[in-house]
C-alpha cells in the first residue's frame, strides 16, 4: 500500500478536527475571522499608508478591520482611497460569511445540547427511589398505585428508564395517571439493557427496581437481557421484581436474575384469577381489592400477645383488621386449621386499611348464635364449560381448569382460531371439544346451545392488536347478554381484557367478572415493589393447591335478613374451616371500583345479609 501524501495527511487531520462537533466548528471560524483581519490590515499598512496614518497606526486599523468583520454595515460608511475602501469590503464580505456560519453553529451547538437535556442523559442523584425498566400499558397502573402507597411519604421518587422520548413519556404519564402529589416521577431514555444507560439509574442508591416486559414480539428475550445487565453491573444491587410473559421462559429468567430477583408469571397468574372467577362470580373483583393501595392491603405483623393462641380464636383478636393467615419459617399458610398454635416466631397475616390499625381489640367480640347458620356446601359434579376465542394462555387456562373441575367435566372451546385447544392432553377431569365459531357472530353463538353450560369464559384474541381484540370481546359480551335475557339462559360469564378503561365499557353487558390481566400484573408488581414477602401470599391465593378466594352465598353462613355482626360471619365460617374476609352485596354489584365488594369490615359492623349476597371466605376447593 502506497505511503499517504501530504493532503491526505492534511485532509485526514482536519476531518479529525471537525468531527469534535461544535468547539471545533468554532474554532476554526475563529481562526479564519483571525486570518482575515490579519491579511487584510497588513494590506492596509501596506497599500494605503494615508488612511493607517489616520486610523492611527497598526492599533487602530486592525480595530477597525476587526469591525468591519464583526459588523459589515460599518463599510457604508467608509471614506478615503479606492483601494483603503475595497479592503475593507472584503473584510466586510468576509465576516459576512464568517458570521452567518458562527450563527449557523451555535444554533446548531445548541438545539443538539436542549435535544440532549430533552432527552434527560443526567444521572440521577436520589437515593431510596424506585427504579422502572422498561415501558409498556403496565406502567401506568404501576405509578398509579406506587403514588397511592407513598402519599403519606414526602421525598418520594419513582425513576423510568425506557428507550421512549422522555417528553413523550411525561406526557402519557400525565395522561393516564395524573397529578402524583408527593411523588416525584423522573424519566430518563435509554436502553435498559445497557450498562452505560443503567448508571443514570443510581442504581445503588435505589429501593427497588421493577422490570416490565414490553409490548411487542417476544417480551421475556428483553426482559432476561435487561435482568442479565442488572446481575452483571458492579456495586449494590437492590431487590428486583420482573413480570415474565410466557411461563416456558421462567427458568431462563431465573438463572439470568439471579437469588436477588422475583419473578411474576403473568401467563400463569391471569389464567388462574380467569379460572377462579369463572367458577365463583366476584373473584376477580376481591382479588383486585386486595392487590391495590386504595382499599384493603394485607400486612405481615409480629404479635407476641398472640403467642400460644389458637387461630380460630386470634381470627377475632383484632377489630379493625382482618387475620387470614401465618408465615412460619418462611413458609406462608393461608386459613390453616383453627387448632394451629401461633408461635412466638409466627408473622401474622392480615388485611387492614393501613398498618396503623392493626391492633388489638379491647376484648374478643361475641357471636350472635342465633344467627349463625350450618347450611352444607353442595357437592360439585360435573359440568360443561364452553371458552369464546383462544390465545397463547389458553391451555395455560385449559389445564388450572382440569385441577378444578370434577371427573367427567366437559369443555368445548368455540372458535376459529388456527391454534384452538392445539397441544392440550394428559388432562384428568376434563374432555376438551373443539368447534369452529366466529365469535362475533349472534348465529354462529346461537348454534352452540349455550343453555346447557354452567360457565362461559370469554378469551381476548391474539391475532389482534390490544384495542381491537377488546372490541371484538364487546361484541361478544354484548350478544351473549341479549341472548341470556331473550332465551332466559343463565350461565356464568367471565371475560380477559386488556385495556382497564373499557371495563365500563363492559359493565354494560352485566358479564359476572371482567379480569383485565395487565392491570393484575401491574398491581402484583407494585405490591411486591413495596413488599416482597408478600409473593408467597398472592402465589398461594392463585394457587389451586390449599385455600383460595370464595364468594359464596350468605344463606348458608348467616340467616338471612336477619343483622348480624361480621363478627359473627367470621365465626360461622370458621366453624366450616373456612377464613371470612368480607361480603358482597348484591345490589351494588355494578358500582364501581368496588362493585359491592366489602373487604375486612369492622367486627361489630351490623349488615344484614341477603338472597344474592355473598361472604367471601378462604376455604379449600
Amino acid at each position: 500500500m502506497s505511503r499517504p501524501t501530504r493532503r491526505e495527511r492534511i485532509r485526514y487531520w482536519f476531518d479529525n478536527t471537525m468531527s469534535r462537533g461544535t468547539v471545533a466548528l468554532i474554532g476554526w471560524l475563529a481562526a479564519i475571522s483571525a486570518a482575515l483581519i490579519a491579511v487584510v490590515t497588513g494590506l492596509v499598512l501596506w497599500l494605503t499608508p494615508v488612511e493607517a496614518e489616520q486610523h492611527h497606526g497598526l492599533a487602530g486599523v486592525l480595530w477597525a478591520t476587526l469591525m468591519r468583520t464583526l459588523s459589515p454595515g460599518k463599510v457604508a460608511s467608509d471614506t478615503g482611497s479606492a483601494p483603503f475602501v475595497a479592503l475593507m469590503f472584503v473584510a466586510s464580505l468576509g465576516g459576512l460569511f464568517i458570521v452567518s456560519a458562527l450563527v449557523g453553529v451555535l444554533a446548531n451547538g445548541l438545539k443538539e445540547r436542549f435535544e440532549q437535556l430533552r432527552k434527560g442523559r443526567s444521572r440521577i442523584i436520589e437515593r431510596g427511589h424506585t427504579v422502572i425498566l422498561g415501558w409498556s400499558d403496565q406502567v401506568f397502573t404501576i405509578v398509579r398505585e406506587l403514588v397511592q402507597a407513598h402519599a403519606s411519604q414526602r421525598g418520594s421518587v419513582i425513576a423510568i428508564l425506557a428507550d421512549l422520548d422522555k417528553v413523550a413519556m411525561e406526557d402519557a404519564l400525565r395522561t393516564h395517571v395524573g397529578d402524583t402529589g408527593a411523588t416525584k416521577v423522573v424519566c430518563r431514555t435509554g436502553r435498559p439493557v445497557e450498562p452505560a444507560d443503567l448508571d443514570l439509574m443510581n442504581l445503588d442508591a435505589a429501593r427497588s427496581v421493577v422490570v416490565l416486559s414490553p409490548q411487542g414480539d417476544d417480551p421475556d428475550a428483553h426482559v432476561i437481557k435487561t435482568l442479565l445487565a442488572l446481575d452483571k453491573r458492579a456495586g449494590d444491587h437492590p431487590p428486583v421484581v420482573a413480570a415474565i410473559a410466557n411461563t416456558a421462559n421462567m427458568a431462563a429468567a431465573r438463572l439470568a436474575g439471579g437469588h436477588g430477583v422475583h419473578l411474576v408469571d403473568s401467563d400463569d397468574t391471569a389464567s388462574r384469577l380467569i379460572v377462579q372467577s369463572s367458577r365463583q362470580s366476584g373473584t376477580s373483583v376481591v382479588c383486585m381489592d386486595l392487590l391495590d393501595f386504595a382499599g384493603g392491603e394485607i400486612y405481615l405483623r409480629s404479635d407476641p400477645d398472640l403467642a400460644g393462641t389458637a387461630y380460630g380464636r386470634a381470627l377475632h383478636a383484632y377489630q379493625a383488621a382482618t387475620v387470614i393467615g401465618l408465615r412460619r419459617g418462611g413458609r406462608t399458610m393461608l386459613n390453616p386449621p383453627a387448632d394451629t398454635v401461633i408461635e412466638a416466631e409466627d408473622e401474622i397475616i392480615v388485611i387492614a386499611q393501613d398498618d396503623s390499625m392493626i391492633r388489638l381489640a379491647s376484648g374478643m367480640p361475641k357471636a350472635q348464635e342465633d344467627a349463625i347458620v350450618m347450611t352444607a356446601h353442595p357437592v360439585p359434579g360435573p359440568e360443561r364449560t364452553l371458552v369464546l376465542n383462544w390465545n397463547g394462555r389458553g391451555r395455560q387456562i385449559v389445564r388450572c381448569l382440569d385441577g378444578y373441575a370434577a371427573p367427567g367435566s366437559i369443555l368445548d372451546v368455540a372458535s376459529d382460531h388456527p391454534d384452538a385447544a392445539v397441544g392440550v392432553d394428559g388432562l384428568v377431569n376434563l374432555t376438551v371439544n373443539v368447534k369452529d365459531c366466529e365469535t362475533t357472530d349472534r348465529y354462529a353463538l346461537e348454534s352452540l346451545g349455550l343453555g346447557v353450560y354452567q360457565h362461559v369464559i370469554v378469551l381476548s384474541d391474539d391475532r389482534y392488536d390490544a384495542g381491537h381484540a377488546d372490541t371484538r370481546t364487546l361484541m361478544t359480551l354484548l350478544q351473549l347478554r341479549d341472548m341470556q335475557t331473550s332465551l332466559g339462559e343463565r350461565y356464568s360469564i367471565v371475560s380477559e381484557m386488556h385495556d382497564e378503561n373499557n371495563r365500563s365499557l363492559a359493565e354494560v353487558t352485566r358479564a359476572d367478572d371482567i379480569v383485565i390481566s395487565d392491570t393484575v400484573i401491574g398491581l402484583l408488581l407494585a405490591q411486591l415493589t413495596e413488599n416482597r414477602h408478600l409473593a408467597d401470599v398472592f402465589g398461594y391465593l392463585f394457587d389451586s393447591r390449599g385455600s383460595e378466594i370464595y364468594p359464596r352465598p350468605a344463606e348458608r353462613y348467616v340467616r338471612s335478613g336477619a343483622p348480624v355482626s361480621f363478627a359473627t360471619v367470621i365465626e360461622s365460617a370458621a366453624r366450616r374451616g373456612e377464613t371470612a374476609i368480607g361480603y358482597r352485596l348484591a345490589d351494588r354489584i355494578g358500582e364501581a371500583p368496588h362493585f359491592g365488594v366489602v373487604l375486612n369490615p369492622d367486627k361489630s359492623r351490623l349488615v344484614r345479609l341477603g338472597p344474592g349476597d355473598s361472604v367471601i371466605v378462604l376455604a379449600e376447593h
